[in-house]
């Protein structure tokens, strides 16, 4: 059986079909305008995208500390809330060390999941059982900022400092602002693992590279903007 080689029409000439006088596009046109024009265009867009996505996570990553740490500095508040999720990252000390220092009078452990090892942390930091208030149906940073406030508004409290994770505090912060705009919330974190050199000993990595991923999507589906 003879195969049929099929050769292209010569583009680079004013007489190729369609491209004239005649109004009917020759259909080899639109093969042409595809391999020649349309592909290596999407490539290059598509490289460009890559190299993009990487240059941007290359530098969240690198200056994670910088985009993701919200600190108030040396603020006073009716009342410490320290969140749940990271009693192991050093929020309970924090908070006993805020407490200690007269910064505010009550503490809120706020979070189902480790609050009974939060507050055990706070009593051995010499914290007292009746400056301890607990919210234990939260079960995200939303809810937390919700339960909290409710909790906040009965105790009076206008002034609040937020205790969290460095890697936390401004998506912990951001929910609270959502929640709540007639309050001042404050932001006092914990910097267990802040250092680059700590990251791997604390599973830093994990955490921040969650972390985008939870205030990008805060953002987009809840409204919460993690710069209030």
């Amino acid at each position: 059986m003879t195969k049929t080689r099929i050769t292209y029409p010569d583009l680079s000439n004013s007489s190729f079909p369609g491209l004239g006088e005649s109004s009917i596009i020759h259909p080899y046109f639109f093969h042409w305008l595809l391999m020649h024009q349309f592909y290596p265009m999407l490539w290059r867009l598509m490289v460009i995208a890559a190299a993009f996505a990487i240059l941007s996570g290359i530098m969240a990553v690198s200056f994670s500390r910088q985009i993701l740490t919200v600190d108030s500095g040396n603020v006073t508040g009716d009342a410490i809330v320290v969140l749940g999720g990271g009693a192991d990252q050093g929020r309970p000390e924090q908070a006993a060390e805020l407490f200690e220092n007269g910064r505010a009078p009550i503490i809120l452990v706020s979070g189902r999941g480790d609050y009974e090892l939060a507050v055990r942390l706070l009593n051995k930091n010499s914290v007292p059982k009746d400056a301890i208030k607990i919210e234990n149906a939260s079960k995200s940073t939303l809810e937390n900022a919700v339960f909290s406030v409710s909790m906040l508004r009965s105790m009076g409290a206008h002034h609040i400092i937020i205790v969290t994770s460095w890697y936390h505090s401004r998506r912990a912060l951001a929910c609270f602002h959502h929640v709540a705009p007639d309050l001042t919330f404050y932001s006092c974190p914990s910097y267990r693992g802040y250092q680059p050199q700590e990251w791997s000993r604390y599973g830093m990595e994990g955490y921040i590279g969650v972390e985008y991923v939870k205030l990008l999507g805060y953002w987009l589906w809840y409204g919460v903007s993690p710069w209030p």
